[in-house]
């Protein structure tokens, strides 16, 4: 599954989104049940659950009417695989708080499917930064969390059910993973949070972005809801200070003591117009087209890197994987049977040879041949993307029926 991000924000433009909403205001938009559709099911929603090994009390949690239920009550201990002690989620312990109405949320899952993957990239594409995503899971009439803000943007992806989003007008100035905003208490929040904004009703293909630092909560209004919410971290002043520094150890008056303190005037001075050099160097760095440069790379490159594996291909064994729109983990993939067979020329007609007899082709479905039996596997998506003049569900049924292919 491919996505780019105006397509995520369709029907808006890119344009519209960062002349009038881009860390001003919250947008909701309007989409259908189709729109997401590729970008998790229930059915992978269980897939991903049952690689029990991915899991701890750190990336799954569990969640009842704002309180977080401890890992002893929904987790064994266990021995990975690298016989370290974990806590893992056992799967009748984490259904039995489902069924009290604790909420399931999933974390760090922005690479774990390609739909997932997708929406991630299109975020990052656009240069919003790292997108980390998290998958929220909650049933009707039960809170997971009270209202409260995010150090980073939100973009909640509704895939399935509904839920209903209070928007409140307080807004925090650009918070960062820092304990000065961890540490806020909840009833400082409902303080600031100020009066209720807008209620916003997500159903399945809607989407909602948050500036960093809104007041929030939501409520599932459908018997179950699930939503993703992509937590997008851009680059910050901050970074740039950390720039500075690696470039001021190369500047001897950073490497300098500063000047002695004996609680006299003239001491006072001297540590005054120490600084105030200090701060004119670095401000002449911030000049620096060297520096620039540096910073320019880290704001276009501040993004995740996922994918990219092609193993076989590497090896010169196959041919590239094709990036086929809609080519999901759930499109059925064919295994090859036969690696290496060709099809071969018969006077004007193409034919493979095999164990059954000869299989006719046209010269489209024999080239289309060629690349699918130069593979180890084919799903009929990559097959489309990479030949669509061929019909690939008859050419992928005809190669199956000679024996040279077999469902994976």
């Amino acid at each position: 599954m491919s996505m780019t991000f105006a397509e995520l924000l369709a029907p808006m433009t890119p344009e519209q989104f960062f002349a009038e909403y881009y860390d001003r205001k919250p947008l909701h938009i309007r989409g259908g049940l189709a729109k997401f559709a590729g970008v998790l099911s229930w059915r992978q929603i269980n897939r991903l659950l049952d690689m029990t090994h991915i899991w701890s009390s750190q990336s799954l949690k569990l969640v009842l009417d704002g309180t977080p239920i401890p890992a002893e009550q929904y987790c064994a201990r266990a021995t990975s695989r690298d016989n370290d002690q974990v806590m893992q989620p056992v799967a009748a312990m984490v259904q039995d708080w489902v069924r009290r109405g604790a909420s399931v949320v999933l974390n760090d899952v922005d690479s774990l499917t390609p739909g997932l993957a997708a929406v991630s990239h299109a975020l990052e594409s656009a240069g919003l930064g790292k997108a980390q995503g998290n998958v929220y899971i909650s049933w009707q009439s039960h809170k997971a969390f009270p209202t409260h803000y995010d150090t980073h943007d939100v973009w909640a992806v509704q895939v399935e059910g509904e839920k209903t989003w209070n928007l409140w007008e307080g807004r925090a100035d650009w918070p960062i993973p820092h304990p000065a905003f961890r540490t806020v208490s909840q009833a400082q929040h409902e303080q600031a949070k100020g009066r209720l904004r807008e209620k916003v009703l997500l159903k399945a293909g809607d989407l909602l972005y948050l500036p960093r630092g809104w007041y929030h909560d939501a409520l599932a209004e459908a018997p179950a809801s699930v939503h993703i919410a992509y937590g997008v971290h851009a680059p910050l002043g901050m970074d740039l200070l950390n720039i500075l520094h690696e470039r001021a150890l190369y500047d001897a008056e950073f490497r300098k003591p500063l000047p002695r303190q004996d609680g006299s005037a003239a001491a006072k001075f001297a540590l005054t117009s120490r600084a105030a050099l200090l701060g004119q160097r670095l401000a002449e760095l911030c000049r620096d087209p060297k520096v620039m440069e540096v910073l320019e790379r880290f704001v276009a490159g501040y993004r995740f890197e996922r994918g990219g594996n092609d193993l076989l291909a590497a090896r010169g064994l196959a041919a590239p994987e094709v990036a086929a729109a809609g080519a999901g983990e759930d499109a059925p993939a064919w295994k090859v049977l036969a690696p290496g067979t060709r099809p071969v020329r018969r006077g004007a007609d193409w034919v493979i040879r095999t164990a059954q007899g000869s299989l006719p082709l046209a010269p489209p479905e024999a080239e289309a041949a060629g690349w699918i039996l130069a593979r180890p596997d084919v799903a009929e998506p990559e097959l489309r993307a990479a030949h669509p003049a061929v019909d690939a569900p008859a050419l992928l049924a005809r190669l199956r029926d000679a024996g040279l292919l077999a469902a994976a």
